[in-house]
């Protein structure tokens, strides 16, 4: 019986804490408050540059629809070598009494042209084309923010694993130290004979097993702390210290409608996705415009000179331009099709995603109330280990518990202490993360 509780009681250490990553950690210890840990944490995420990348370039996106306002400008240039051309003028050159000349032989040719072309109407694809561009950038922005959530999460929850460890070493160490004191009671009563040799073994055995604990705690301790470091982006083997007041504040949660009414007005995912669906309308729209033609503005400037004909400079023009693709006629209809699927999905997805924040927000609702329980509940079997521990001690000083019970309750009453402990970190997590899936977590 003994046995098994203290395997429960190792086991359970390890699975109460647990994170990634191993090495050593410095001597110098660092106070680490949790909102320094979020700040460090936002500045050092890959997650959150990744984002901001992805802003950049829907904003590099939004400019260059911008740019479809302004002209075209275009310059062409050639060399040519010509063979032996038949020439025809129509325009007779006079004879050489009057002071004409005859060409001569014309094997080359050099000319240029400078264009340029402003758009006046372009069947609203300019237009539309920029709206769409500008809600997508809004919607990168809105992802940057739910990005944002998601690493405060994240590191709140590191910054409880590192608690938790820091803690579990610290009670499972003086638990080792009270267990080394009775072993050395124990040794001074066996000696006299006042104890069996049986006893002594049993609670040298419950000695071992507490150092075996300590030193999985210590064990998680160090990948806690390495976690957190390289969410901070400091090295690994910096000795973090949390500050854990802050994690056991927690509130009144309010009724859950509350908190799904919250969700839906805050949430940036969702957000996101609302402007998106604009930004799909707004591509229809452009999509629709290229059954219109375009007009606009043109000028330009010719020069030629075709060695012993004729040069040109100067040749300045200026008017207004049609076009109009008639294969559109038949070849829009499908892209307006893709275009209207694919609005069609955000809106499904929408739909989607607002009945998961609505599950999202009251799991977290549900867990938050049961921690909060846990927290009452695990008060409550620390008083009664205590107690138990109490009157086990009494009774087996006066021969009347064994020493299997007494060590059973040492063991009981330092899991107790642990349960108790974590519960209110956990009650805490989880009150941040129904801030999280109410989309309130970085304001709070």
């Amino acid at each position: 019986m003994k046995h098994r509780l203290i395997y429960k009681f190792t086991v359970a250490i390890c699975m109460l804490i647990a994170s990634p990553g191993s090495h050593a950690l410095a001597q110098q210890a660092k106070n680490l408050p949790l909102p320094e840990a979020i700040k460090m944490s936002l500045a050092n995420s890959g997650q959150i540059k990744i984002a901001n990348f992805k802003v950049d370039e829907a904003n590099a996106t939004y400019h260059e629809a911008k740019d479809n306002y302004l002209p075209d400008l275009k310059v062409t240039g050639s060399y040519l070598r010509l063979n032996s051309p038949n020439i025809d003028l129509k325009v007779k050159l006079g004879s050489s009494s009057s002071g004409g000349s005859k060409p001569g032989a014309v094997d080359q040719a050099v000319y240029g042209m400078l264009n340029l072309s402003l758009p006046v109407f372009s069947g609203f694809r300019i237009k539309y084309g920029v709206e769409s561009a500008k809600y997508m950038a809004q919607a990168a922005k809105l992802d940057v923010e739910n990005d944002r959530e998601d690493v405060i999460n994240s590191t709140i929850q590191a910054y409880s694993n590192l608690f938790k460890a820091k803690n579990s070493v610290d009670m499972v160490g003086e638990n080792l130290a009270r267990e080394e004191q009775r072993v050395k009671d124990f040794t001074n009563l066996t000696k006299n004979g006042l104890m069996s040799r049986n006893d002594l073994l049993k609670a040298e055995l419950q000695k071992s097993n507490i150092e075996l604990a300590l030193l999985d705690a210590k064990n998680n301790l160090k990948m806690a702390t390495v976690n957190m470091n390289l969410l901070l982006g400091l090295p690994e083997n910096s000795e973090l210290i949390p500050d854990t007041s802050i994690l056991l504040n927690t509130g009144d949660p309010g009724p859950v409608v509350q908190w799904e009414q919250t969700a839906l007005t805050n949430r940036k995912d969702a957000a996101a996705l609302a402007i998106r669906e604009k930004a799909s309308e707004s591509a229809i729209k452009a999509t629709k415009g290229q059954y219109y033609p375009g007009l606009a503005v043109t000028g330009g400037l010719i020069a030629a000179d075709v060695p012993n004909l004729l040069t040109i400079n100067n040749a300045m023009n200026i008017g207004l331009g049609l076009q109009y693709n008639i294969a559109s006629i038949w070849k829009t209809p499908a892209k307006l099709e893709q275009a209207t699927a694919r609005m069609h999905q955000l809106q499904a997805t929408q739909n989607i995603l607002n009945d998961g924040i609505r599950l999202q927000v009251t799991k977290a609702y549900e867990d938050y109330l049961l921690s909060a329980k846990k927290i009452e509940v695990y008060a409550r079997a620390i008083e009664q280990a205590n107690e138990n521990y109490r009157i086990t001690k009494n009774k087996h000083t006066n021969s009347l518990a064994t020493t299997t019970e007494l060590l059973e309750a040492d063991v009981a009453q330092l899991q107790a202490m642990l349960n108790f402990s974590f519960s209110k970190v956990d009650a805490a997590v989880a009150y941040f993360k129904l801030q999280q899936t109410a989309g309130i977590l970085e304001k709070k």
